[in-house]
């Protein structure tokens, strides 16, 4: 086993905080900096402004250093999963598979029996592994310049 996949492997998921934001940006950026060409626009997750992400608590980070993320948010009836990325050396680690673990104990914590979230229609590997972990499709919709596919996920 790597010392890499010791860091995060022992790690628990955590709050992201101020110190983090420089690391949070740099795997938001490796994971989805592919995606430019591919989509011919920055993937909106590039584009947010992680310092107020995180000093929101909406930003929960894993491994040190920073391996992988989630921004999340709470409404009324569901937990809103608004960017999950993994540092691109950290695929197949089961680094996603345990964000979206925690995602999911987090909407219970909380009391919420549901997660949403959406990709971008172009993201196709996206819309492989979502149905993987229990999220089904629920509409494809453009929003602005954005063609999406939203998911749910109803908890138990």
């Amino acid at each position: 086993m790597s010392a890499m996949t010791d860091a995060w492997n022992d790690a628990e998921t955590r709050p992201a905080v101020a110190a983090d934001v420089d690391a949070v940006k740099a795997v938001t950026d490796a994971a989805y900096h592919h995606y430019v060409e591919r989509i011919g626009r920055v993937p909106q997750p590039m584009e947010a402004d992680h310092a107020a992400n995180v000093a929101a608590g909406r930003v929960f980070v894993l491994g040190e250093p920073v391996t992988g993320l989630v921004v999340i948010e709470a409404f009324e009836d569901h937990l809103f999963l608004d960017s999950i990325a993994v540092r691109p050396d950290a695929h197949g680690q089961g680094v996603g598979r345990r964000l979206l673990a925690f995602v999911d104990a987090r909407a219970r914590a909380l009391g919420l029996d549901e997660v949403r979230l959406y990709t971008n229609a172009k993201m196709w590997e996206n819309q492989k592994i979502y149905p993987k972990y229990g999220y089904e499709f629920v509409e494809r919709r453009v929003d602005g310049p954005y063609d999406r596919i939203h998911y749910r996920k109803r908890l138990a």
